[in-house]
């Protein structure tokens, strides 16, 4: 055996060990996992991330290849959240609720801290397709994408506020997903699109009177889709995530 098939042979132990390791490691955050729900204690703990990526940095310091073993836990620990997420939503999951709600920043955060596909379209904005083809063409495509999403599972939707006043578009979404209905008050509502220019329903009319009235004639619809309810007001996301996904939990074990 020359010295090339040594170097190989020795590289494939090293697999072999790595292997091993990945495969144990993924039966231990398993074993994380049912521990966590039979002790009732938070899934989300962004903290053990933290502390994760300190160890990693003070292992590395000053070593070669720093770039390279950081990409690697990098994939580590997003298929590790890729599992846990797997374990908790064997379904998609629709947020629904009024502009300004918290849909965009709870589907973010549940992109970063479980590995959730998110749905994004890209292209025109949403005033931009208001203004070109009507709020007709616009409602269609949102149920378009709602039967497009049938076909998979583990995925967060974001959905437009006007989504659950179609009864159609609520029967799509409980084929293969429960839904979340979040919440705020007027004033909150206000303070968080005050700034954004891509809400045509509100552009003209950013005050607390037409928001609180709208709400108010949304809200038997929002209700009657939503499988959970979620206050936002006053919360950290990480405050919201952990409620909705004990919610979610819990409602499955009460089928």
């Amino acid at each position: 055996m020359n010295q090339l098939e040594v170097l190989r042979e020795s590289l494939g132990q090293c697999d072999e060990i790595i292997l091993d390791a990945l495969l144990m490691r993924n039966r231990i955050v398993e074993d994380i996992m049912v521990y966590k729900e039979a002790n009732d204690l938070p899934v989300l703990q962004p903290e053990q991330e933290a502390k994760q990526k300190g160890w990693l940095e003070a292992r590395m310091e000053g070593r070669r290849h720093k770039k390279e073993v950081n990409d690697v836990f990098a994939s580590i620990t997003q298929n590790s959240k890729r599992i846990q997420s797997r374990n908790l939503f064997n379904y998609n999951i629709f947020l629904i609720g009024f502009m300004g709600a918290g849909k965009s920043t709870i589907s973010d955060y549940l992109k970063n801290v479980l590995a959730m596909c998110i749905v994004e379209r890209q292209g025109m904005s949403i005033s931009d397709i208001f203004e070109t083809y009507g709020e007709e063409y616009f409602r269609e495509l949102e149920t378009n994408l709602l039967i497009e999403m049938q076909s998979r599972s583990n995925v967060v939707v974001s959905c437009g506020g006007g989504v659950p006043m179609r009864e159609r578009n609520v029967t799509e979404m409980k084929k293969n997903g429960r839904v979340v209905l979040l919440t705020a008050k007027p004033e909150t509502i206000l303070e968080r699109v005050k700034d954004n220019h891509d809400r045509p329903l509100l552009e003209n009319n950013k005050n607390v009177s037409f928001i609180a009235d709208l709400l108010e004639k949304r809200r038997a619809k929002y209700e009657a889709a939503a499988d959970i309810v979620v206050e936002t007001d006053g919360k950290s996301e990480l405050e919201i995530c952990e409620e909705l996904i004990h919610r979610l939990r819990e409602a499955e074990a009460n089928k």
